[in-house]
């Protein structure tokens, strides 16, 4: 499979992600489908998407947003692609309407296939086994507001992704308590940096950590 976990962050911060990226997708020009956590003001996230990648020389894109109705050719036209991206946004919201739309499944079986998939804070928080990362720390976390109570994410890799991580003692008091608790490795990434998956080779772009068993590791 290949993946690309972004935590986030301005532009110029993910120039190393999406190199990283376009490398592993090895293809000129390839299409991209950008679906947004909430149809809510996305054209502008979408915008400067394509400003981003645009950069690259990418010059396909698609936008879905998942939570109003959308046609099935619309569907089948994002699945044509090479690349879909999740947006970040809030997790719980997110993760309820790609379940309620039926994409969460679909998307999974697309990564499996050979469809890259791409991820951004909430969207890659998804991409993991849950979204246990999103309820913390507990001064930034996100809220559930629609009450979701499965939590489980489409399990793509085996460990559990922190975006937006701070190298600071009110960070790490959390992480690592959780870490004691949890049964896989947690990758927390500064924003511009990030993870990207290529045929089971995994490549930390910036500086990342791991939380496991109670200990802090710098990768």
């Amino acid at each position: 499979m290949k993946l690309a976990l972004y935590s986030g962050g301005h532009d110029f911060e993910n120039l190393g992600m999406e190199k990283a990226l376009l490398d592993a997708i090895g293809k000129k020009n390839p299409k991209f489908a950008f679906i947004p956590s909430c149809s809510y003001l996305s054209h502008l996230e979408f915008r400067e998407f394509v400003s981003q990648y645009r950069k690259h020389k990418v010059k396909k894109f698609i936008h879905f947003p998942i939570d109003t109705p959308f046609s099935s050719v619309m569907k089948e036209e994002v699945f044509s692609g090479d690349v879909i991206h999740l947006s970040g946004g809030n997790t719980f919201y997110f993760l309820k309407h790609l379940r309620k739309s039926k994409m969460l499944s679909e998307l999974k079986k697309f990564a499996e296939r050979g469809g890259v998939l791409t991820g951004l804070s909430a969207g890659a928080i998804i991409m993991t086994k849950n979204i246990n990362t999103a309820s913390f720390p507990s001064f930034d976390r996100d809220e559930n507001e629609d009450n979701v109570k499965n939590l489980k994410g489409m399990g793509l890799v085996n460990f559990e992704f922190f975006p937006h991580y701070k190298n600071s003692t009110r960070y790490d008091r959390e992480l690592l308590s959780y870490s004691k608790t949890s049964k896989r490795q947690i990758y927390a990434c500064p924003d511009g940096s990030g993870i990207v998956m290529n045929e089971g080779r995994k490549t930390f772009v910036g500086k990342c950590y791991c939380f496991v068993n109670g200990e802090k590791i710098l990768l």
